[in-house]
Formats: structure tokens, sequence, C-alpha cells
């Protein structure tokens, strides 16, 4: 077990040595001080980001062996049963009060318009963290499937696309009830 733990918490510091990366951090002089960048004033949740990707690729040994699981969202358990349900939801504060806790769960939806920005060096730091992290187990594979960490997942990004779906659906209803509320 005591290697076990070691491994975890090997790579858990591993995954969060590489936050400012992740973060688009730019010049280690600011990084040394006390108040926010102009970076961090126009993206507070940037840093937030950052560390939750951290914590999550860190947390993917204990996952893959068993010792850690996801919890699904109701709100996602919810879509997953029935995505294209209106129940209790007739009206516009009702669709747009359901549209925004799917948001908080899956992250924005698709604005038209909308430069795609690429962090380039955040992305390169993720996918060596991931990369390092995934070696530390071998056969992960056969292991995620023996623990149950694969159906786990699977179900999980079962529950997302039905979340996907389902904003979208509800985004149609009150888009075609011609409603004002915003999400």
């Amino acid at each position: 077990m005591s290697v076990k733990r070691s491994v975890l918490f090997g790579a858990l510091a591993l995954a969060l040595a590489a936050t400012p990366a992740l973060a688009g951090q730019a010049k280690p002089e600011q990084a040394k001080s006390d108040s926010k960048t102009p970076q961090q004033a126009q993206e507070p949740g940037r840093w937030d980001e950052a560390r939750k990707k951290a914590i999550d690729i860190g947390a993917q040994p204990a996952r893959d062996v068993g010792m850690s699981r996801r919890e699904i969202p109701p709100i996602l358990q919810k879509a997953y049963d029935d995505p294209y349900s209106l129940k209790g939801l007739k009206a516009c504060k009702a669709l747009s009060a359901e549209v925004t806790a799917l948001n908080g769960v899956l992250g924005p939806d698709y604005i038209v318009g909308n430069a795609y920005k690429e962090n380039r060096a955040g992305k390169l730091a993720e996918a060596g963290g991931k990369t390092i992290i995934n070696s530390i187990i071998p056969f992960r594979g056969l292991v995620r499937e023996v623990t149950g960490a694969a159906p786990a997942d699977r179900a999980m990004n079962a529950a997302v696309d039905a979340g996907l779906a389902r904003r979208g659906f509800l985004r149609g209803v009150h888009l075609k009830q011609g409603c004002k509320t915003k999400f």
C-alpha cells in the first residue's frame, strides 16, 4: 500500500508543479508578485481551471486502481435518464435555470463567432503530465477494466453526452418559446 501512496503523491506533486505552465504563466517575475497580474485579472478562473486539471491528472492513478471514483453529478444523471423531458420546465425561468445548471457542470456552451484560443504551453504541460502519470501503472488498460475505472469513465462520458444533448434541446425549446431570459 505504501508504494501506491508514494506513486500517487509523486504523481500529484508532478501535476501540481506543472500548474503554472497549465495556467499559461508567461514570466517568472509575475509569479513572485503578491498582486494579480493583468492577465489574471482578466481571467479570474484560469488558475482554478489549471489547478483542477493538475489535480485531475495527479489523481488518475488512484482512479485507475479503484482507490477513487468520480461521481456523476445529479443534473447529468437526470439528463442521462431522460434528456428530452420537459417535466416542470414550462416557464422560461425554469428552462433558463436548467440550462444554467448544465452550464455549471459542462462548462460554457458554444458561442458563434468566438475565436478559438489555445494555450500551447499549457497543452504541452498537460500532455506531458498525462503521459508520465499514465505510464506509472503497467498494463493500465487491463487494470482499468478489472478495477471498474474504465466502465465508470464510459458511464461518465455517456452522462456528459446526454447533458450536452439536453442543453441543446432546452436551448432550442427556450428559443422556440420566445423566452428572453438569459443563461
